[in-house]
């Protein structure tokens, strides 16, 4: 069975610097990169898959999304005056 080999959307080559051409794909416990402008090629081991999650605004609680201070905002309208 092949290997399903994807790019990685606005991933920049870190030798070329081409923005869009890095390939990703993994292998028997192996994750692989490729650029496919020129000859960068990395192999990066697969880490343990519990580790923590890194907190963004996608994946924080709604609560603490809420707690953030709002305030309403009154449009006015210049003609009004």
């Amino acid at each position: 069975m092949a290997v399903q080999k994807r790019f990685i959307a606005g991933a920049i080559c870190p030798r070329c610097a081409e923005m869009d051409r890095i390939r990703s794909w993994e292998q028997n416990g192996i994750r692989y990169r490729e650029c496919v402008s020129c000859d960068f090629f990395e192999q990066l081991p697969i880490e343990d898959e519990t580790a923590p999650e890194l907190n963004t605004r996608v994946n924080q609680p709604r609560e603490e999304q809420s707690r953030q201070d709002i305030q309403p905002v009154k449009i006015l309208d210049p003609k009004a005056r």
